[in-house]
């Protein structure tokens, strides 16, 4: 199989992920939490935060989480900047997560952005933009703040190194956080950014080999769900990890953001 076709089989995958009928591009709105407890549009049940926790009186409703109806007042203890948890709500799904405070944001299937999606732009295939690179740990993983698309928030992520490169004889280094499942993940911008990609960020999944050796393979560099929709709160890169060249390689400002 060639690269070509290996990109290609990639970004199928990707693109069908992104169709997920509860993902991204089913979100269809997002509210912040408060103390007092209160319905949300036409959300069932009533919702509302503590400094710790948010919380959900189903009042009669047909809430369910993890399976199971919910009886009474149920409290969600998330971690900042993590993985949220889902309720059930008849056809949709309330997604409750913690960015400082919680909030609450509907994923439907029926949503508009998922009736209309065509795929990602994106440029095509080039082998060039595959760049061997070497990781380097600190000698302590370091808790790193970054704002966020939506203003006035901020995300903490755990960097554990830098992963240094080569290109057009210069060296560049980029700041590294964890992958969500292994690996790393690398936010960054580049001169391509706000132009034909996407102005905020765009990330790209790295693996690590036993001797710290990594391939950074532009073609992969994928949007955040920020790109895609306006009910995403994602991190923005952290400081120095904007490259001073274009980027021609990988994913491009998405149809759904160009027609916004």
């Amino acid at each position: 199989m060639t690269y070509a076709q290996e990109w290609q089989d990639w970004k199928t995958d990707r693109e069908r992920d992104l169709a997920e009928p509860y993902g991204w591009l089913a979100l269809v709105s997002l509210d912040w939490l408060d103390d007092t407890p209160r319905t949300y549009g036409e959300l069932p049940g009533a919702w509302w935060q503590d400094a710790d926790a948010a919380y959900v009186d189903p009042q009669g409703a047909e809430l369910f989480h993890d399976g199971q109806r919910l009886t009474g007042v149920r409290r969600f203890e998330l971690v900042n900047s993590g993985p949220g948890t889902r309720v059930a709500a008849g056809d949709v799904e309330i997604e409750v997560a913690r960015r400082s405070g919680y909030l609450i944001r509907v994923h439907d299937p029926k949503a508009q952005a998922l009736r209309d999606f065509r795929g990602v732009p994106s440029y095509e295939p080039n082998s060039d933009w595959v760049v061997a690179g070497r990781f380097e740990p600190f000698d302590t993983p370091r808790p790193t703040t970054v704002g966020a698309v939506v203003e006035g928030l901020s995300h903490v992520y755990t960097a554990p190194g830098i992963v240094r490169f080569t290109h057009g004889g210069t060296e560049h280094t980029l700041t590294a956080f964890n992958g969500k499942t292994s690996g790393l993940s690398i936010l960054f911008t580049d001169a391509t950014s706000g132009v034909t990609t996407y102005a905020a960020n765009r990330s790209l999944a790295v693996d690590v080999g036993d001797d710290g050796s990594v391939v950074l393979d532009f073609n992969r560099a994928v949007n955040l769900p920020c790109a895609f929709t306006v009910f995403a709160t994602c991190p923005l890169p952290p400081e120095g990890n904007r490259l001073p060249f274009a980027v021609e390689a990988g994913e491009q400002t998405p149809y759904e953001h160009l027609s916004a």
